[in-house]
């Protein structure tokens, strides 16, 4: 597979290969719909509580004697069917929105989304992105010059969302496109199915940089894969000597 590759003023400065691995596997939207729901309901904040009658101030004591009053009985003015009482299975702060997702889902619906969007023409490479200084117009004017790309088009259009990705995060590069609403500058190591979604077109900076930090996904070791088999394990086990049970002392007899 080969893309081209454009300078920050929108002219082709050649070809670059891109592995099938990452930008040419087929869709397969069951799994991208696992991991990022997994991954937006764990980021969660379970700011939402209510309090139950124990929790509420008050109600201590009854209101009115049990019988002869005609009333219903209660015991408490903070019961849940009182005004100014608890609240009856209402949130809890204490509610865990946490879902595992394993490190190769994560990493295999990170690719298959890459791969539907270079199929789709929403991803645009890059070979370098410099500012002469950190100015919010600078940043428009590069904005303004990849229009000649036929991939992004009118990035400064508000629907039409980019993101941008660097190999090493640039403190002058992010306070010039922080202010640009529709433009993201991102970390290619931070990137995350969640965040490819949010955006429809993707830029990276600097071809041969991202696909060293992408290929890097792919070798990490998940935790089980360098485990030894039962016979190693059974040749490393110490034997232990099982000493022999102290007896008693015989008493002797006087």
């Amino acid at each position: 597979m080969e893309t081209t590759v454009y300078s920050q003023t929108g002219e082709v400065m050649g070809k670059t290969k891109l592995p099938e691995s990452i930008f040419g596997l087929p869709w397969n939207a069951d799994l991208v719909h696992q991991v990022v729901v997994s991954m937006e309901s764990s980021s969660r904040r379970n700011t939402a509580h209510t309090k139950n009658r124990g929790e509420v101030r008050g109600g201590g004591k009854k209101p009115w004697k049990q019988k002869g009053t005609g009333q219903a009985r209660h015991g408490s003015t903070r019961s849940p069917i009182w005004v100014g009482g608890g609240v009856a299975h209402g949130p809890r702060n204490e509610k865990n929105y946490d879902r595992k997702v394993n490190r190769k889902m994560k990493t295999k619906a990170l690719f298959v989304i890459l791969s539907k969007k270079f199929k789709n023409g929403e991803i645009v490479f890059v070979d370098t992105l410099s500012l002469k200084e950190p100015k919010t117009k600078l940043a428009i004017g590069v904005l303004k010059n990849l229009h000649k790309v036929p991939e992004l088009g009118n990035v400064l259009n508000k629907r039409n969302a980019l993101s941008i990705f660097m190999p090493e995060r640039h403190a002058d590069l992010y306070r010039s496109f922080r202010n640009i609403s529709n433009v993201l500058l991102e970390d290619t190591r931070s990137i995350n199915p969640v965040s490819l979604l949010s955006r429809k077109r993707i830029l990276f900076v600097a071809p041969e940089e991202t696909m060293r930090i992408l290929e890097g996904k792919t070798t990490v070791s998940f935790p089980g894969e360098e485990r030894s088999s039962t016979d190693e394990k059974l040749k490393k086990a110490v034997v232990r000597k099982v000493s022999k049970p102290r007896t008693k002392a015989k008493v002797r007899a006087k």
